[in-house]
């Protein structure tokens, strides 16, 4: 579990059940981090409330800091904070496994096919 997640609300008051709830969907994305960089994870989620024609839709952005300087950002706008959340975390969970095939080298393609090329 992410131990440091910050939620802050911009013309929004952020509720505890909205917090718990985002904490817990976030927070469990670590199992998807490769081993060393678990840790010293810190996550941070906006919600800004915007005013539209048609309705309230609230603007939802996080951002996750991963040691050695890789930041991993997703956005998305929602008329439900909590739908909202679910997107966000659907679009850091693809993020970081990219990120976690680039970074861990046995995770390569390529390189597994150099292995047992013949030639």
């Amino acid at each position: 579990m992410i131990d440091k997640i910050e939620i802050t609300g911009n013309k929004y008051k952020i509720e505890d059940s909205f917090r718990k709830y985002a904490t817990k969907r976030i927070g469990k994305l670590d199992r998807y981090l490769p081993r060393g960089s678990k840790k010293d994870v810190i996550a941070k989620i906006v919600i800004t409330e915007v005013d539209r024609s048609h309705g309230t839709k609230y603007e939802i952005s996080a951002a996750m800091e991963i040691p050695g300087g890789k930041v991993i950002a997703a956005k998305d706008e929602s008329s439900n904070v909590y739908a909202g959340v679910d997107i966000i975390e659907a679009k850091l969970m693809g993020q970081i496994r990219r990120y976690k095939l680039e970074s861990t080298p046995h995770l390569r393609k390529n390189k597994l096919r150099s292995l047992f090329k013949r030639g």
